[in-house]
């Protein structure tokens, strides 16, 4: 743990092939990062751009663009579970996670095959399969969870996601019989991405609409209690130079949760950020800022269901991209 009188914890949200050789080990060994995450978007931006990632391309040829991606991230997510596994055996985290492909976000079958499959390649207990929180996501958690494979829940924006996640996993610990760590990966930044620049006109504060939100969630996924699961924050990078770097991570500081942020943004919050505990926010100041969104003629619903389908084509888009790269 980061905090471990909170039990606080810091994923990086970043894989890359040298990255993992170097950096990635001192920030562990640190005590700075206990568990990593990864995504299309991510692998896309390591495979173009990285060299290290040429040699093993050569031994590849023959088979499929999807066969190709799946080795070379496979590689990387071994790589990053071998290094974190002895915070994984000492109890404190050490996951990597790795998304199903996000074409699948609506076939629940196909996510389970391949999120099992996955799992089974890999072959380290310390692997967190990632699903996307659609309604066939929510099938295939429960699935998962029941066969005992941990579960990243991602790209959720609103409460009905989160707690259809949780409920899935409480189900899904109930038929494997015993806990299985699952995190629910609530996004706050892109939110107020989309919301600041007509507020700050309204001359209502901005860089709340995201805190408040995933706070809101937060709160109601540590109602449910349910065993070895945890509200992640995700989507933490700040894009306004107005805030400080590790401004989302210290105003979600909270007991029982995880932060995945870029590393930069994790180097900013451990030299400077407040390291006491954010949540929870008042119900009435949270509601009082939504009322004050709702009375600009927004319907914050329809921002985050935006924001969703946005989140699901872009992770296409990088998985689309990197397959026609190879």
């Amino acid at each position: 743990m980061y905090l471990k009188d909170l039990k606080f914890s810091l994923w990086a949200d970043f894989i890359e092939r040298n990255y993992l050789d170097n950096e990635f080990r001192e920030l562990i060994e640190s005590g700075i990062i206990n568990g990593a995450t990864s995504n299309p978007a991510i692998f896309k931006n390591a495979i173009l751009s990285s060299s290290a990632y040429k040699e093993q391309l050569s031994t590849l040829g023959s088979l499929s663009p999807k066969e190709k991606y799946e080795a070379l991230a496979i590689y990387d997510i071994q790589k990053a579970a071998d290094i974190l596994k002895p915070l994984y055996d000492a109890g404190d985290d050490g996951y990597v996670s790795i998304e199903v492909d996000p074409y699948l976000c609506d076939d629940a079958n196909g996510t389970i095959e391949e999120g099992k499959r996955l799992f089974s390649q890999i072959n380290r207990k310390n692997v967190m399969i990632k699903v996307p929180a659609t309604d066939a996501g929510y099938v295939a958690m429960r699935e998962l969870v029941g066969c005992g494979i941990p579960v990243n829940a991602t790209l959720i924006f609103k409460q009905e996601q989160a707690l259809s996640c949780a409920e899935a996993f409480r189900e899904g610990v109930a038929k494997n019989g015993s806990k299985v760590d699952t995190v629910i990966s609530v996004f706050v930044s892109r939110v107020d991405r989309a919301l600041d620049e007509e507020l700050s006109r309204a001359g209502v504060d901005v860089a709340l609409s995201g805190i408040y939100n995933s706070a809101a969630i937060y709160a109601e996924v540590e109602k449910m209690g349910v065993k070895g699961c945890r509200t992640l924050f995700a989507s933490t990078g700040v894009k306004d130079d107005s805030l400080p770097a590790h401004y989302y991570i210290e105003k979600l500081l909270a007991y029982n949760s995880v932060n995945t942020a870029p590393v930069d943004t994790i180097k900013a919050f451990h030299l400077n950020g407040a390291k006491r505990s954010a949540l929870p926010i008042p119900t009435q100041t949270i509601e009082g800022h939504f009322e004050k969104i709702k009375s600009l003629g927004i319907d914050f619903n329809a921002v985050l269901d935006k924001q969703i389908s946005d989140g699901l084509k872009s992770f296409k888009d990088a998985f689309k991209d990197i397959l026609e790269s190879l």
